[in-house]
């Protein structure tokens, strides 16, 4: 970090594109700065693609230097350009708030830039950079905070925390982030929102609960702040009473990347939720605007950790649980399901060794891990990998109905003990028998 208030643009690393639409808008007469996360980003060193825009244009006027707009929001200056790469920035109009209810604001044009980040979050986000003259705007002195390892209001905190409930959300997802710590004053502010909280949309919840889950290395610090600060009471009361090893073990749960992004979100939200009742997690995943399928992918993970889970921790305690024991498990737990599980389950039990060694157990968790997964897409746990079907036990003798279903069901028992018996003659005879 440095305080000379110049920084070269190859010490902060704007693509062309980014300068492109800077020179642009200035051309045309209009004042314009790159602000926001972009700029932090650069200066802590952390890759940064996203840059954003301040400008004394109006929305009109940005639209009318640029072919290639999209009106993101336009009641709130902002109008999104494409770059000669093809990717979308936001450029907004300086501007200022002139009222708010606590999530929404109105605000009002033609103000200058030092009026616009008066009226950002954090300072650590209140500083803008200038590509072509290489000036930094720091009137909040963010890049200070940023060399502390500070989380700090702009101005007065209460009343940024009044004007936007989610800030406080915001701000415990950039210190656990970056594993900086809240200032005091601001950490009160924080608090102080918990009774305000309920403004907030369940669309809006979600989205931090998963921007948490794809930006922070060790989430447990954040669900901790969100559970300390009484959050989690008001935005997700089924998580108030969480085990805290279960927060703890979101921490060996890796970050996603590129294609593996999504489905490492999903399934670190589904750590938050593993253990509970099926129904209890539906409940409250759909309450957050959860699609259907991630609901359901959550809540059966769930409802199949709160089912099977003391069993498997005893028998991978007690020593090597046996392949039909693993299969009855893996038959419960579902065939596509049985890899995200018993990854969950590792990380919960990871999350126990940190604080007792058991080095027997550790040896034993990823052997688990491989075997329930070869056992899943090896062997028969399902009734449709039966070797007969309807048809057959149909010509065998048996009745369709109710006896039918009795009957592949059991079938499927025998065969989930001794794959082996999974054979269209063997199957019928033991069918007969029954």
């Amino acid at each position: 970090m440095t305080n000379d208030p110049r920084l070269t643009a190859r010490q902060l690393h704007p693509p062309d594109g980014v300068q492109e639409i800077v020179s642009r808008l200035e051309r045309a007469g209009f004042e314009t700065w790159c602000v926001g996360g972009a700029v932090r980003d650069a200066l802590l060193g952390h890759p940064h693609l996203d840059w954003d825009f301040a400008t004394a244009a109006t929305p009109a006027q940005v639209m009318g230097v640029f072919k290639r707009t999209v009106p993101v929001g336009v009641e709130f200056g902002t109008v999104g350009v494409f770059d000669s790469q093809n990717t979308m920035h936001e450029v907004t109009t300086f501007r200022r708030d002139v009222n708010t209810d606590g999530r929404h604001a109105v605000v009002e044009f033609g103000a200058s830039l030092d009026d616009d980040l008066a009226r950002r979050d954090f300072t650590i986000n209140a500083i803008a950079y200038h590509p072509k003259t290489e000036e930094l705007r720091d009137p909040f002195d963010g890049r200070a905070d940023l060399k502390r390892g500070l989380i700090r209001a702009v101005g007065t905190a209460s009343e940024r925390m009044r004007e936007d409930r989610l800030r406080a959300l915001r701000g415990i997802r950039f210190a656990s982030r970056f594993a900086f710590h809240i200032e005091p004053a601001t950490w009160t502010a924080i608090r102080e929102s918990a009774p305000h909280m309920s403004r907030l949309s369940p669309e809006r919840v979600k989205q931090e609960l998963e921007k948490t889950m794809e930006q922070v290395a060790r989430p447990s610090t954040a669900l901790e702040w969100w559970r300390e600060a009484g959050f989690l009471r008001v935005l997700v009361p089924s998580l108030a009473e969480t085990p805290s090893e279960r927060f703890a073990a979101l921490d060996f749960l890796p970050l996603g990347e590129g294609d593996l992004r999504k489905g490492a979100t999903v399934n670190r939200l589904a750590m938050l939720f593993f253990g509970e009742k099926e129904s209890t997690v539906a409940s409250a995943t759909k309450a957050l605007r959860f699609s259907n399928a991630d609901s359901n992918w959550i809540s059966s993970l769930a409802g199949a950790r709160a089912e099977l889970g003391t069993a498997i921790d005893a028998a991978l305690a007690a020593g090597d649980p046996s392949a039909g024991t693993i299969r009855r498990w893996v038959a419960r737990i579902g065939r596509m399901r049985t890899e995200t599980f018993f990854t969950l389950s590792t990380a919960l039990w990871r999350a126990r060794l940190a604080g007792q060694t058991n080095v027997p157990v550790e040896a034993r968790l990823e052997p688990l891990c491989r075997l329930a997964v070869e056992i899943a897409f090896r062997d028969p746990i399902e009734i449709a990998d039966l070797a007969v079907d309807g048809e057959d036990l149909q010509k065998a003798g048996i009745q369709n109905g109710p006896k039918m279903g009795k009957a592949l069901h059991a079938l499927l028992e025998r065969v989930i003990e001794e794959p082996a018996l999974n054979t269209n003659a063997k199957l019928i005879e033991i069918a007969k028998s029954l």
